[in-house]
């Protein structure tokens, strides 16, 4: 479980196929973090995709940290975040006491959204993604979503005709240096994991009706 509060930039600098696990990629990330605090086994969120820490660096090593990713997770991410060189958002798993700062955020991607156009809005950066229709009626004007594991606010929201909604999303200036987003071009496809009440608040709409 995490918050959607990145505390960590990493970047992607090395990737091996484990043909002893049938072909799943592990990748080798950087990391800030204090490796010695890192177990085994840990997760960490990676650009909004949970991963499983399965080997680190050792004491006084530059820090780094290695996740295996299956071919259904590299289906079903953005295109392009598996390669070398790219900078992922860092966020290690919520423990008890901790505060939440964000939105309860599961690490699981629930689409694959399309950056439209970005604005510059004074110092912030003003963003529209295009989500497809399967998460669409999902998202709602000051609801929240994470992208690329943010967790942000939803500005405003449109259906359009095709069953995709395009939403807009503010971006304040610390948010654009103190995360990868700062990345961001037009076309670039994101994570997006939908608000988990709304997925609860939509299935009792559905069963509601049914009744």
């Amino acid at each position: 479980m995490f918050t959607g509060i990145i505390t960590d930039i990493g970047a992607i600098e090395r990737l091996e196929t484990q043909t002893d696990t049938g072909g799943d990629t592990q990748v080798r990330i950087s990391t800030g973090y204090d490796t010695a605090t890192v177990d085994l086994g840990a997760s960490i969120a990676c650009s909004g995709v949970c991963l499983t820490v399965v080997d680190k660096s050792g004491p006084g090593a530059p820090g780094w940290f290695a996740v295996d990713v299956s071919g259904e997770t590299i289906s079903r991410t953005a295109r392009d975040q598996w390669r070398e060189g790219r900078r992922l958002n860092l966020e290690r798993a919520l423990k008890l006491g901790d505060e939440l700062g964000g939105h309860i955020v599961t690490g699981h991607v629930d689409g694959i959204g399309t950056v439209e156009a970005i604005v510059p809005d004074g110092g912030s950066h003003r963003v529209t993604v295009i989500a497809p229709a399967e998460i669409a009626p999902y998202i709602a004007a000051k609801g929240s979503i994470t992208l690329d594991g943010v967790s942000l606010t939803v500005n405003a929201v449109a259906d359009r005709a095709d069953g995709t909604a395009a939403f807009d999303l503010n971006l304040i200036p610390h948010t654009w240096a103190v995360t990868a987003l700062g990345d961001l071009a037009v076309g670039h496809a994101v994570n997006l994991e939908i608000d988990v009440l709304a997925r609860y608040l939509a299935r009792m709409q559905e069963r509601l009706g049914a009744a």
